[in-house]
Formats: structure tokens, sequence, C-alpha cells
């Protein structure tokens, strides 16, 4: 039984513009993100990472990344898989309407790789720093979990997730101690002199949030494929519908089916969601090796 760490990386990144964002190197030996995010799962103990990506991105994922981290870790007990998310891969009985171009969602994502997760596992984008702190406390969480409904979070602080180059879409979250309550997926969250709005709505910048992190148990899965076809078999959702982690662990907690147990932590975020977002990210992993977060060259540690 493995300890997956699994990353979302086939999100079209349409935001950045050209080019594939997950791919953009911010390190100074042309690192990127991922290598952060694997490097410290890595440190915490996670044995098995599982790349989720477009096929037409495949060629360019495994030389920019993929092979580097095979090579990494060939001599290790850590295990690679590249699973595919695609419109086309939908449960038996539904079929892709010929107008869908838009992706499915993170919830579609996941089950792309449910053939691989035999284990507890944590769920991350590939385009997000969440910081060390975040990684080990899930890791510490899913081994020691008995109960296979309760799941856990990365509960990041929102002043610290947002960005300074345009409006963010975040999980704002309602918790009681360090149990989550509601999650609401809240979109064109925005910067301003106050702290944060959201279409004219202030929003307090001390709120929890979910930055896509979570960790789960392997009865996640078949309540993930049951919701998906729930999702698939409502009309409205087949042009430009997204089946979204947030949107059902929402919708569960309402039901009383799961916990989430809610980990802050302290870290801040960032990540490549504009063009002009990348210097400052570039900045902030140079300030992170000055400070002896990370050794210049970051495997060596391993």
């Amino acid at each position: 039984m493995h300890t997956s760490l699994v990353i979302m990386a086939a999100g079209l990144g349409s935001r950045f513009g050209t080019g594939i964002k997950q791919l953009e190197p911010v390190g100074l030996h042309d690192e990127i993100i991922m290598d952060y995010s694997i490097h410290d799962a890595i440190q915490a103990g996670f044995d098995q990472i599982i790349f989720i990506i477009r096929k037409d991105i495949e060629e360019d994922f495994k030389e920019r990344i993929g092979n580097r981290i095979e090579e990494v870790v060939k001599d290790k007990e850590i295990a690679i898989h590249y699973c595919f998310q695609a419109l086309e891969d939908l449960p038996a009985g539904f079929t892709c309407p010929s107008t869908r171009t838009k992706p499915w969602g993170t919830g579609q994502a996941v089950l792309a790789a449910k053939d691989f997760i035999d284990g507890p596992f944590c769920v991350i984008n590939a385009d997000d720093y969440y910081g060390k702190k975040a990684f080990s406390m899930i890791y510490d969480f899913i081994q020691t979990n008995t109960d296979p409904d309760a799941y856990c979070m990365a509960g990041f602080i929102l002043k610290n997730t947002l960005s300074d180059n345009g409006t963010v879409t975040r999980g704002l979250c309602q918790t009681k101690g360090d149990d989550l309550i509601s999650i609401v997926e809240t979109h064109d969250i925005e910067k301003t002199k106050e702290g944060a709005q959201s279409h004219g709505q202030s929003i307090d910048v001390n709120s929890h949030v979910s930055m896509n992190m979570w960790g789960f148990t392997p009865a996640f899965l078949p309540i993930l494929e049951a919701g998906f076809k729930t999702f698939l078999a409502d009309p409205k959702n087949h042009e430009k519908g997204e089946y979204l982690l947030p949107i059902l662990i929402g919708d569960l907690l309402k039901e009383k089916r799961v916990r989430v147990k809610v980990l802050e932590t302290p870290d801040t975020w960032f990540g490549v969601t504009y063009q002009e977002d990348k210097p400052v990210v570039e900045k902030s992993f140079r300030a992170l090796i000055e400070q002896g977060v990370y050794p210049e060259n970051l495997y060596s540690d391993i």
C-alpha cells in the first residue's frame, strides 16, 4: 500500500496566456513549482507520485520534469505514474457532447488516477506552491487516520493566497475549531485597499481558504465516481459545468457523510496564475533558498 501524491497538471492555464504554465521555470536551475512540491512530499514520506496530465502535453511534460523526477527517485522506493485526463473519459452510458471543449474539472481529474491509488493520498494543483509544513501535516494525518470517512485539508489564510496581478478563485471555508463546516467555491476574488472582495462583497482576509490540497482515504474514490455520474446526468452541466472537488466536499459535509479536518498552515502561497506572477515567484524561491529552506541544488538533500 502506497501513500500517494496526486498532482493535477492537466489544466489549460488560459489566464496565463501562451505556453503551459505548469512547466514554467521559476527556480535557480530552472526548477518548476512542481519540483518543490515533489521535494517536500518526498521529505514528508510520500512514496508514490501520480501525475495527471493531458495526452497532448505528455512529451513536453516528461522532457521538462517527468524524466528528471524518475532519475531522482530511481534508487529510492518511490513509484512514478502518469494518468491522462480527457474529455471523452466518462463512465459507461455517458458520452461527451460534441460542443464540449472545457475540461470536466478537478473531480474527473482525480478519477483518472484511481487505478494507481491503493492507499491514503494527497491531491494538489501542479501550479501552486504550498510550503513544507502543509505536506508534513497532511502526511501525518492520513498515515494515522483510521476513519475511512475522515479527510483533511490544508487551510491557508486568504490574505496569504491573493495575487497582485488579477482575480483568483478560492474555496472559502467556514470552520468550527479545526473542523470544516462548509466550503464555497468563490470566483473573482481580488485584493483591495481594505482587504479583499468578490463582485463587490467584502471578504475577511483572515478567513481559511482551500487551495485544493486535500488528504483522502481510498474510500473517497467510489464516492467521487458516484458523484460524477450524478453530475453528468444533469443536462445543465453538459456544456460548461465543472465537477469540482470543493463543491463535492461541500455537498458531502451538508449531508454529514464525511468529516474534514482543517490543518492550518501559516505559509504564504504563491503560484503562476498570470504572466506577471512569474517574477514574483522567482524572487520568492530565491528568498527561500537564501533562508536555507531549500538547498541551491534542490534534490541534494533527498
